[in-house]
Protein backbone atom coordinates (compact mmCIF):
# COMPACT_ATOMS: atom_id res chain seq x y z
CA UNK A 1 0.00 0.00 0.00
CA UNK A 2 1.28 3.52 -1.23
CA UNK A 3 2.42 5.83 2.26
CA UNK A 4 1.49 9.38 0.71
CA UNK A 5 1.55 10.99 4.35
CA UNK A 6 4.88 9.67 5.02
CA UNK A 7 6.31 11.02 1.49
CA UNK A 8 4.53 14.45 2.46
CA UNK A 9 6.45 14.11 5.74
CA UNK A 10 9.76 13.59 4.45
CA UNK A 11 12.19 16.20 4.46
CA UNK A 12 12.72 16.93 0.26
CA UNK A 13 14.69 19.94 0.78
CA UNK A 14 17.26 21.49 2.79
CA UNK A 15 17.00 24.52 5.01
CA UNK A 16 19.32 25.58 2.69
CA UNK A 17 17.83 24.81 -0.32
CA UNK A 18 14.18 26.45 1.46
CA UNK A 19 15.88 29.77 1.89
CA UNK A 20 17.40 29.75 -1.88
CA UNK A 21 13.50 28.46 -3.34
CA UNK A 22 12.27 31.57 -1.60
CA UNK A 23 14.89 34.24 -3.14
CA UNK A 24 14.02 32.72 -6.33
CA UNK A 25 10.12 33.06 -6.17
CA UNK A 26 11.27 36.67 -5.11
CA UNK A 27 13.39 37.16 -8.04
CA UNK A 28 11.44 35.34 -10.58
CA UNK A 29 9.01 38.61 -11.63
CA UNK A 30 12.22 40.38 -12.30
CA UNK A 31 13.30 37.33 -14.92
CA UNK A 32 9.98 36.91 -16.10
CA UNK A 33 8.69 40.22 -16.66
CA UNK A 34 11.95 41.86 -18.16
CA UNK A 35 12.45 42.85 -21.78
CA UNK A 36 12.74 39.81 -24.52
CA UNK A 37 16.02 41.06 -25.42
CA UNK A 38 17.57 41.49 -22.18
CA UNK A 39 19.98 38.10 -22.18
CA UNK A 40 22.32 39.84 -20.29
CA UNK A 41 20.15 40.52 -17.53
CA UNK A 42 18.34 37.09 -17.04
CA UNK A 43 21.90 35.39 -17.27
CA UNK A 44 23.05 38.02 -14.26
CA UNK A 45 19.86 36.78 -12.27
CA UNK A 46 20.39 32.78 -12.91
CA UNK A 47 24.34 33.56 -11.83
CA UNK A 48 23.60 35.34 -9.17
CA UNK A 49 21.51 32.82 -7.78
CA UNK A 50 23.97 29.75 -7.99
CA UNK A 51 23.38 28.32 -11.33
CA UNK A 52 26.62 28.07 -14.13
CA UNK A 53 25.68 30.05 -16.99
CA UNK A 54 28.38 30.18 -20.21
CA UNK A 55 28.96 33.42 -22.22
CA UNK A 56 26.31 34.57 -24.86
CA UNK A 57 23.32 32.20 -23.51
CA UNK A 58 20.20 33.12 -24.22
CA UNK A 59 17.24 32.25 -21.91
CA UNK A 60 13.86 33.63 -22.83
CA UNK A 61 11.68 35.29 -19.78
CA UNK A 62 8.80 32.81 -20.41
CA UNK A 63 11.03 30.18 -19.45
CA UNK A 64 10.60 28.33 -16.33
CA UNK A 65 13.67 27.52 -14.90
CA UNK A 66 12.97 25.26 -11.26
CA UNK A 67 16.27 25.50 -9.50
CA UNK A 68 18.78 28.37 -10.59
CA UNK A 69 21.28 26.41 -8.54
CA UNK A 70 21.23 22.74 -10.94
CA UNK A 71 21.70 24.52 -13.65
CA UNK A 72 24.42 24.63 -15.77
CA UNK A 73 24.35 26.14 -19.49
CA UNK A 74 26.96 25.94 -21.90
CA UNK A 75 28.58 29.42 -23.88
CA UNK A 76 25.88 30.14 -26.88
CA UNK A 77 23.05 27.61 -25.65
CA UNK A 78 19.39 28.70 -25.38
CA UNK A 79 16.46 27.84 -23.56
CA UNK A 80 13.37 28.83 -25.61
CA UNK A 81 10.38 30.35 -24.75
CA UNK A 82 7.78 28.88 -22.61
CA UNK A 83 10.05 25.75 -21.98
CA UNK A 84 9.90 24.01 -18.87
CA UNK A 85 13.05 23.20 -16.85
CA UNK A 86 11.94 20.97 -13.50
CA UNK A 87 15.90 20.32 -12.63
CA UNK A 88 15.43 18.89 -8.95
CA UNK A 89 18.78 16.89 -10.16
CA UNK A 90 20.84 19.28 -12.24
CA UNK A 91 20.47 19.77 -15.54
CA UNK A 92 23.40 20.70 -18.15
CA UNK A 93 23.44 21.89 -21.95
CA UNK A 94 26.18 21.76 -23.54
CA UNK A 95 28.01 24.88 -25.96
CA UNK A 96 25.54 25.42 -28.34
CA UNK A 97 22.46 23.61 -27.07
CA UNK A 98 18.94 24.63 -28.14
CA UNK A 99 16.22 23.72 -25.76
CA UNK A 100 13.25 24.81 -28.18
CA UNK A 101 9.85 26.35 -27.09
CA UNK A 102 7.88 24.05 -24.99
CA UNK A 103 10.15 21.82 -24.46
CA UNK A 104 10.17 19.94 -20.71
CA UNK A 105 13.42 18.81 -19.49
CA UNK A 106 12.54 16.84 -16.39
CA UNK A 107 15.17 16.17 -13.38
CA UNK A 108 12.66 14.77 -10.80
CA UNK A 109 11.04 11.85 -10.16
CA UNK A 110 10.14 9.85 -7.47
CA UNK A 111 11.27 5.86 -6.70
CA UNK A 112 8.03 4.06 -7.26
CA UNK A 113 9.23 1.13 -6.00
CA UNK A 114 8.82 2.07 -2.48
CA UNK A 115 5.84 2.45 -0.60
CA UNK A 116 6.52 6.07 0.46
CA UNK A 117 7.63 7.42 -3.27
CA UNK A 118 10.65 9.56 -2.47
CA UNK A 119 11.69 11.77 -4.02
CA UNK A 120 14.96 11.06 -7.08
CA UNK A 121 16.29 13.91 -8.41
CA UNK A 122 18.59 12.17 -11.69
CA UNK A 123 20.51 14.45 -13.92
CA UNK A 124 19.97 15.45 -17.62
CA UNK A 125 22.15 16.22 -19.74
CA UNK A 126 22.12 17.42 -23.17
CA UNK A 127 25.10 17.57 -24.93
CA UNK A 128 26.89 20.20 -27.17
CA UNK A 129 25.19 21.30 -30.71
CA UNK A 130 22.09 19.26 -29.33
CA UNK A 131 18.99 20.69 -30.98
CA UNK A 132 15.87 19.74 -28.54
CA UNK A 133 12.60 20.52 -30.59
CA UNK A 134 9.37 22.41 -29.74
CA UNK A 135 7.09 20.14 -27.09
CA UNK A 136 9.55 17.54 -26.78
CA UNK A 137 9.82 15.74 -23.51
CA UNK A 138 13.03 14.75 -21.87
CA UNK A 139 13.06 12.40 -18.99
CA UNK A 140 14.87 11.69 -15.63
CA UNK A 141 18.91 10.35 -15.87
CA UNK A 142 18.66 10.22 -19.95
CA UNK A 143 21.69 11.77 -21.47
CA UNK A 144 21.06 13.40 -24.81
CA UNK A 145 24.60 13.17 -27.08
CA UNK A 146 26.30 15.51 -28.65
CA UNK A 147 24.72 17.11 -31.74
CA UNK A 148 21.46 14.94 -31.54
CA UNK A 149 18.28 16.30 -32.53
CA UNK A 150 15.22 15.57 -30.23
CA UNK A 151 12.34 15.86 -32.86
CA UNK A 152 9.05 17.81 -31.82
CA UNK A 153 7.11 16.27 -29.12
CA UNK A 154 9.32 13.38 -28.80
CA UNK A 155 9.03 11.69 -25.56
CA UNK A 156 12.75 10.65 -24.45
CA UNK A 157 12.99 8.13 -21.63
CA UNK A 158 16.48 6.84 -22.99
CA UNK A 159 19.69 7.69 -24.06
CA UNK A 160 20.39 9.40 -26.93
CA UNK A 161 23.61 8.36 -28.93
CA UNK A 162 25.88 11.30 -30.09
CA UNK A 163 24.28 12.69 -33.96
CA UNK A 164 21.34 10.97 -33.31
CA UNK A 165 18.07 12.05 -34.59
CA UNK A 166 15.06 10.48 -32.90
CA UNK A 167 11.30 11.41 -33.21
CA UNK A 168 7.82 9.93 -31.97
CA UNK A 169 6.45 8.49 -28.42
CA UNK A 170 8.72 6.74 -27.24
CA UNK A 171 11.40 8.29 -29.51
CA UNK A 172 13.13 6.53 -31.11
CA UNK A 173 15.83 7.04 -33.69
CA UNK A 174 15.52 7.71 -37.34
CA UNK A 175 18.96 8.45 -38.60
CA UNK A 176 21.98 9.93 -38.04
CA UNK A 177 22.79 13.55 -38.47
CA UNK A 178 25.39 14.84 -41.03
CA UNK A 179 27.13 18.26 -40.79
CA UNK A 180 28.10 19.70 -43.82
Amino acid sequence: MLDIEQNRRAEKYSSGEMIRRVLWTLVQPFFRFSPRPCFGWRRFLLRSLGAKIGRNVHVYPSATIYLPWTLEAGDGSAIGEYAFIYNLGRVTLGARATISHRAHLCAGTHDHTKSDFPLLRPPVVIGEQAWICADAFIGPGVTIGEGAIVGAGAVVMKDVKPWMIVVGNPARGIKTREIT
